[in-house]
């Protein structure tokens, strides 16, 4: 018995030596892990992107442009995960006012502080913090959910829209209609809040058509969205 201790010191040692390493199933590596790729930046093309404004009033509308300063759309893979963009709010025009002189006047008052203040607040924002995919979505009809950060006249409010988004390697469109309730972002001329006659009233609400083109082929995104 007074060998005891050696021998089980000996056993010990047999079975450490004895014991096989772990396989690589009991030890994933980096390649059994979830590839996750980086996602990469598409430069909006803002000469192809557009946005159209149509607002309505007591017994008519008024419809127009402006301009995208700049943008990006950031993908993964088909995926969109992101993206931001700057509008050149001193483009805002008219289009449906044929009389020059009348056209001219409608532009420069939307211009002034009855409504988005240019002079002061040149660029308008938006940047999006969720992206939200739409399950079983068909071809032609909203495949996102976004919702962003929109600033006007430096007053920062979330909007949310359904979007059709196309992305093809280096290239993606996005698409949307977006409702926005003007008086959220101070701009309350002729508002029926404000106790406007009603034949005076100009809706709360307008609505802007978007089309973001982006990346080095955009065509072929834009292919796909037919």
């Amino acid at each position: 018995m007074k060998n005891c201790p050696a021998f089980l010191g000996t056993l010990a040692l047999a079975t450490l030596l004895c014991t096989p390493p772990a396989t690589a199933a009991e030890t994933p590596t980096t390649s059994d892990a979830t590839e996750v790729r980086a996602a990469s930046t598409l430069a909006v093309n803002t000469a192809e992107s557009s946005m159209t404004w149509n607002a309505k009033k007591f017994g008519g509308a008024h419809t127009g442009t402006v301009k995208l300063a700049s943008g990006t759309l950031a993908v993964n893979g088909n995926k969109l995960v992101g993206g931001s963009f700057a509008i050149d709010m001193a483009s805002i025009d008219n289009t449906d006012i044929t009389n020059a002189d009348f056209n001219k006047k409608l532009t420069d008052h939307l211009k002034s502080e009855d409504f988005f203040s240019v002079e002061k607040h040149p660029t308008s924002t938006f940047k999006i913090t969720k992206v939200q995919p739409v399950a079983n979505a068909k071809a032609g009809e909203a495949n996102y959910t976004l919702t962003g950060d929109l600033t006007i006249k430096g007053i920062t409010n979330p909007v949310t829209f359904p979007a059709v988004v196309r992305i093809d390697g280096k290239s993606a469109v996005a698409t949307a209609q977006i409702a926005l309730d003007r008086t959220k972002w101070d701009v309350k001329y002729r508002s029926g809040l404000l106790g406007t006659a009603a034949d005076k009233v100009i809706d709360d609400e307008f609505n802007v058509d978007l089309r973001l083109v982006a990346g080095t082929d955009s065509q072929t995104a834009e292919t796909k969205m037919k």
